[in-house]
């Protein structure tokens, strides 16, 4: 943990001692009482946080917080419903490189169990993405959903986004070459490890998405996921 995330509410009272902070707070940083931490409000913004007092069963905390709140780099990220343990590294990764929403979307070659596993029933997805933010020493973490088709993401999808999509077998172009607007926001789709259906691609180019690839070379999905962000976050200068 580079930074010690906290919700508004959880400021305001005792840590529990077998909360994963505070075992981190003293195992790992060795911080006695008086020890001072980074430490951020989810969503906001970072400050210092200091152990008042210790004992068997809770940390006392205080914080001081910085004034300034980050604002998010606006990045969609759309992804065809994935294997769960694919899904958790996007989640963590995508989150520690920064954008604002992830959604993982039924699509036509989407395997439907994979919305039943516990990462998305127990909220275990929240967990991936607090361990990315902290990770990157940020507060944001983006906005995700999973219980949605490709065709109703689209519809709901704000005009003013430029839209992207990966395949590997009908693109007519690289990312890497393809003009990134700066100032406007990005929406960059990936199938599920099985790619895009027949029915995706033409709901994709409905909707005013250019399909590119990533060169020659097939990757895995998570990787080509965390390849696509860094390209295009170097191209709107977000690096």
């Amino acid at each position: 943990m580079n930074l010690l995330l906290f919700r508004p509410e959880e400021t305001g009272r005792p840590l529990p001692a077998r909360d994963p902070r505070a075992r981190h707070l003293l195992a790992v940083l060795r911080r006695g009482a008086g020890g001072t931490f980074d430490a951020g409000l989810l969503n906001g913004p970072r400050g210092k946080g200091r152990i008042e007092s210790i004992s068997s069963d809770a940390l006392t905390l205080s914080f001081r917080w910085e004034s300034d709140v980050p604002s998010p780099d606006p990045i969609t990220l759309i992804v065809g419903l994935a294997r769960p343990q694919t899904a958790r590294d996007i989640l963590r990764d995508a989150t520690t490189l920064g954008v604002a929403a992830i959604h993982f979307v039924a699509t036509e070659k989407s395997e439907p169990s994979y919305a039943q596993s516990s990462l998305w029933r127990e909220g275990e997805w929240e967990r991936h993405l607090l361990a990315g933010a902290e990770q990157a020493f940020s507060t944001l973490v983006p906005q995700v959903t999973f219980d949605q088709s490709l065709e109703t993401l689209l519809a709901q999808l704000p005009a003013a986004h430029t839209r992207i999509a990966l395949d590997n077998y009908e693109a007519g172009r690289g990312l890497a070459g393809h003009p990134i607007p700066r100032d406007h926001p990005l929406a960059l789709a990936l199938g599920p490890e099985r790619g895009w259906g027949a029915c995706d691609r033409v709901a994709l180019r409905g909707a005013g998405f250019t399909l590119t690839h990533l060169g020659r070379r097939v990757l895995r999905l998570e990787t080509a996921a965390i390849a696509a962000l860094t390209l295009t976050k170097a191209a709107r200068g977000a690096l």
